[in-house]
């Protein structure tokens, strides 16, 4: 693996990693304007990355092959260390954003919540009960293992709750989305915050 670098006044970074399961370049502006190109061999985590980034003003690059005659498991996790290392490289000290989000998103019938802590402290919680084990070809696990491993390379805290649905398919649409416009506003950056935004004085 390696970090293609980072450039702290744009706060942008790029990530290579290349296993005997997968190949992944990915790159994540964090003050963007919501482009993605999102080319994987995964169809709905296309979807969902779209949307993720549309919602979160961010500029996102990826580009993936695995090995998804096996499964999809080893591309989405892969995916998700990767989104998680830029996104830790991409903020660098910290310094002046607001840290913390809490937000709602519907999608018709379904409710979410994604709660956030740029922390340092990685940590996740989750909570949701699909009523199907399936959306497509796509395993509905293959969500908590995205967003954990995320959350775990980007040292931050993420709960995500899915309140209520019907609908699979909803249901992680409304989760993504709200990740999405959680990040956007954790990592915006507050102008009455002076160093980082803790009585530490380190993120």
């Amino acid at each position: 693996m390696t970090m293609d670098g980072a450039n702290q006044n744009a706060r942008t970074a790029g990530v290579s990693r290349r296993t005997n399961e997968t190949d992944i370049q990915l790159q994540l502006g964090v003050d963007g304007t919501g482009q993605a190109v999102i080319e994987t061999d995964v169809p709905f985590l296309n979807h969902m990355l779209d949307l993720f980034t549309k919602h979160g003003h961010f500029d996102l690059t990826v580009k993936a092959k695995g090995d998804v005659e096996i499964d999809d498991h080893h591309t989405v996790e892969d995916i998700g260390i990767c989104l998680g290392q830029t996104l830790r490289e991409a903020l660098g000290d910290k310094k002046g954003i607001k840290r913390y989000a809490s937000v709602f998103v519907p999608m018709d019938e379904a409710l979410a919540q994604v709660v956030i802590d740029i922390s340092n402290r990685p940590h996740f919680e989750y909570r949701a009960a699909y009523p199907s084990a399936r959306v497509g070809t796509f395993d509905t696990e293959l969500v908590h293992e995205f967003l954990w491993k995320l959350a775990l390379e980007a040292r931050i805290t993420l709960h995500v709750i899915v309140h209520y649905g019907q609908n699979t398919h909803h249901m992680i649409e409304a989760v993504f989305k709200a990740f999405g416009r959680a990040l956007d506003e954790a990592t915006s950056i507050d102008p009455r915050v002076t160093g980082v935004p803790s009585t530490k004085g380190v993120l």
